[in-house]
C-alpha cells in the first residue's frame, strides 16, 4: 500500500481507467462478433466501436487498423460464400 498521498490518488485514477478500458474492450469484442454475421449495421457499429476504442487510447491505432482490416476482410468473404 503507497504512503504517499500522490501515489493514493493515482493509484485510484489508474483504477478507474482500468474498468473503463475493461468496459470499453468488451463492447468493442461483442460489436465485432455481432458484425461477423455480415450484416452491414453491424459492420458499422463494430468499425465505429473500434475506432472510438483507439480514440481514447484504449487500443493502439494500428491495432484499430489490423482489427478494422480483419473484420472487413472476414465480412467479405462470408458474402461471397453466401
Amino acid at each position: 500500500m503507497a504512503n504517499i498521498k500522490s501515489q493514493i490518488k493515482r493509484n485510484r485514477t489508474n483504477e478507474k481507467a482500468r474498468i473503463r478500458n475493461k468496459a470499453v474492450r468488451s463492447e468493442l469484442k461483442t460489436r465485432v462478433k455481432s458484425a461477423q454475421a455480415g450484416d452491414e449495421v453491424a459492420v458499422t457499429k463494430a468499425i465505429s466501436t473500434i475506432d472510438r476504442a483507439a480514440t481514447k487510447g484504449v487500443i493502439h491505432k494500428n491495432a484499430a487498423a489490423r482489427k478494422k482490416s480483419r473484420l472487413a476482410k472476414r465480412v467479405a468473404k462470408a458474402g461471397a460464400e453466401a
